[in-house]
């Protein structure tokens, strides 16, 4: 049977209401672990409820856990300590997501993400049910949104770097080109680097074209329409 809440008591919390604070943190990390999971990222459904969970339940300590020693001489209770080390520990866990590729960084953004399910799950355990709802409900707009909205207007201007190995007697580099401007690409730069290892049966010449796309879309077709060309031993996009 549950013990009532004593509203004279800033320190004393009922079972009741401890249950619905750390289901109301399973829920709201799930909310946006199972966008993180939709769209195949490292940290998903599992991950998220986990950290908002944990954070949930480590505000409960920090508040509630120590309620005892209120009132002893020469103790003071700090209810933001521990919510400190949540902050402070929730970046190791973030960095491992973050992937540096030579080129690219991938996973800051499911760094974020983890970063703020960490604080929602402690604004669910201090007992600040509508900040912590509201900040899922922004949190899904900024991911889902915005990533759209990232994908159509911003992505097109990233540069994008196609490499292309042909045989070096071959002319390919004005059909290539050409069939990148029929794409819509816009053409920055290109570089030949002539490939002239002993272990090559004929002499290569490597194409590094940098190019942007037209609608931030990697095109696979036409990646795939170059590879058959004749002379093109291996096409990749970076």
């Amino acid at each position: 049977m549950f013990t009532p809440i004593d509203p004279l008591n800033p320190w004393y919390i009922n079972e009741l209401h401890i249950i619905i604070r750390l289901m109301l943190a399973i829920l709201l990390g799930g909310l946006i672990g199972f966008e993180r999971e939709q769209s195949n990222h490292a940290a998903g459904l599992r991950t998220n409820i986990l950290v908002c969970l944990g954070s949930c339940l480590l505000m409960l300590l920090s508040i509630y856990g120590f309620s005892d020693f209120v009132n002893e001489v020469n103790v003071r209770v700090d209810p933001a300590r521990l919510a400190a080390a949540v902050i402070t520990g929730i970046g190791f866990l973030g960095a491992g997501t973050i992937l540096f590729t030579g080129k690219a960084i991938t996973g800051l953004t499911t760094a974020a993400s983890l970063w703020v399910v960490s604080a929602i799950g402690l604004a669910v355990g201090a007992g600040f049910y509508f900040a912590s709802s509201a900040a899922t409900v922004l949190v899904l707009i900024i991911l889902y949104v915005l990533n759209k909205v990232e994908k159509r207007f911003l992505n097109a201007k990233k540069e994008q770097l196609l490499v292309v190995r042909v045989s070096e007697n071959s002319m390919m580099m004005d059909t290539i080109t050409k069939r990148l401007i029929a794409q819509k690409m816009k053409i920055r730069k290109i570089e030949m680097i002539e490939q002239r290892d002993k272990k090559l049966e004929l002499p290569e010449v490597l194409l590094n074209i940098y190019i942007f796309l037209p609608n931030g879309e990697i095109p696979w077709a036409l990646v795939e329409e170059i590879r058959g060309l004749e002379g093109v031993h291996a096409v990749s996009m970076e």
